[in-house]
């Protein structure tokens, strides 16, 4: 009979397949896979790794199928699982041989290990008899895709796929059966290969069938399809591909996932694709000693506290020296007390105020400081003289005092009218009532007459004679 005509899809991808390495294998990306914005990617470049299912081949082993091609079958099998991810955690397969009969040559729970797999798989051998299509994926959804079978449930969200090869038309009511099974959440691919109906792969087939239903001319390049079912089957890795739109950093998080990242000294926006400047200062991650100064942008400088320098890391600090480099503060004088540390003082007659920086001049007669024997009187700033109680005088030192009365041995009575003695007692007593008078502790007058003509301003208290030179003193 004539052989119905190819979709338009399968008959553009038709001499792709009749080309050696075509459809070559492209390696599996590993989860954790970081790639740039713009990274290649393709074939041969790891940019897939499959998601987990659970897999079940149903393999038409009728008597059309000759044994050399239906060895080119469970190539294609093999191929297919080398390009899964095998294990009780991820992908688990079953295989169900069929042709008049059905036979489950190995269930979902019974190997967990890539290579055990496809050694059952070298092991299957033809029934060679008819084309029971529907009956063995009655078979498969009822005795393969079960939990008590390996299956896992619904709430693992596992993918429930078959794949179905034949290269005749089915000898049952497939459609039904296979309505069923899609039904019941099985996604159905249907391989015809040679003299395949192409209506009945398409009745067993999934929506859209554009991407479930395979036709090859002959078993010799079923092989070829093992590419598709890979890429079918497998996770798209954006980062690898560079459609990730990440600004600065892919994270490939498998099964197709992924996340961005920034770069440091940049934080993930709202979007989850952008980034943008930190401010380290803020996040504490500057290093600095003493203080971070933000410059926007992601950039900082360190700067340190007052008495320090930066050091030629720029982030550690070390004391300074303000005493010697002059940026103390002192009104007089700067002290060191060690790195980085000093104190103020000031110049005698002053005091230091309460900034500890500024002096002040002292009243040292308030103070007790003079050394005064008598009576400090305060000139102005840290200025003062020494005087004396009322009937002392101030002696030569301008700091002690002598009592008045010694004023009267002052005179000699030797010599006493002699011009020199005269004139020297004269000048001393002169000086002193003048200065009695200036500090208004005495009031004195003296009044030198000479003969009998004596006047006085007032009473006298006390009246010195020295007959030899008609002198007289008198005390008021």
């Amino acid at each position: 009979m004539p052989r119905p005509p190819l979709p338009r899809r399968l008959l553009l991808l038709w001499p792709l397949l009749l080309l050696p390495g075509a459809l070559a294998s492209p390696a599996v990306a590993r989860p954790g896979t970081r790639g740039p914005a713009g990274s290649p990617g393709g074939r041969g470049t790891g940019v897939c790794k499959s998601r987990p299912l659970d897999l079940v081949f149903i393999i038409d082993s009728s008597r059309s199928v000759r044994p050399l091609e239906f060895t080119k079958v469970k190539t294609f099998v093999s191929q297919i699982i080398d390009t899964l991810d095998i294990g009780a955690a991820a992908t688990r397969v079953a295989l169900v041989n069929y042709a008049s009969t059905v036979k489950i040559e190995f269930q979902l729970q019974t190997y967990a290990d890539k290579q055990a797999l496809k050694k059952a798989v070298a092991r299957i051998t033809p029934l060679s008899t008819g084309t029971m299509s529907g009956l063995a994926i009655q078979t498969a959804m009822d005795e393969a895709f079960t939990v008590q079978a390996g299956a896992r449930g619904p709430t693992a969200n596992i993918p429930k796929v078959a794949i179905i090869v034949t290269d005749g038309r089915p000898q049952d009511q497939v459609s039904e059966v296979a309505a069923r099974a899609r039904a019941s959440g099985i996604e159905l691919y249907a391989v015809g290969v040679d003299r395949a109906d192409m209506e009945s792969l398409k009745t067993m087939a999934s929506e859209p069938l554009g991407e479930h239903v395979f036709y090859v001319e002959t078993y010799g390049v079923i092989e070829k399809l093992s590419s598709r079912f890979q890429e079918t089957f497998c996770a798209l890795d954006p980062c690898l591909l560079g459609t990730h739109q990440c600004q600065h950093v892919c994270v490939s998080d498998g099964d197709g996932r992924h996340h961005c990242e920034c770069s440091q000294g940049y934080t993930l926006n709202s979007d989850q694709r952008t980034c943008a400047a930190v401010n380290k200062c803020a996040l504490n991650t500057h290093g600095c000693e003493h203080l971070c100064v933000d410059e926007g942008t992601g950039s900082y400088h360190c700067e340190c506290y007052e008495g320090h320098t930066l050091n030629e890391d720029k982030k550690s600090c070390s004391a300074q020296d303000k005493c010697a480099s002059g940026t103390h503060g002192c009104q007089h004088i700067c002290v060191k007390d060690g790195p980085g540390s000093h104190h103020c003082e000031c110049f005698e007659g002053y005091t230091l105020n309460a900034d500890k920086k500024t002096c002040t001049v002292r009243n040292k007669c308030a103070l007790g400081t003079h050394g005064c024997q008598h009576i400090c009187v305060s000139d102005g700033a840290a200025s003062y003289h020494c005087d004396c109680f009322p009937g002392y005088s101030l002696n030569e030192d301008k700091k002690t005092c002598a009592a008045v009365e010694e004023v009267r041995r002052l005179v000699s009575t030797e010599d006493a009218c002699g011009c020199e003695a005269s004139l020297a007692f004269q000048d001393k007593v002169s000086s002193y009532f003048q200065r009695l008078n200036t500090k208004h502790i005495l009031s004195a007058r003296v009044s030198a007459l000479r003969g009998a003509d004596l006047g006085m301003a007032a009473e006298p208290r006390s009246l010195g004679y020295f007959p030899e030179c008609a002198l007289f003193v008198a005390i008021r």
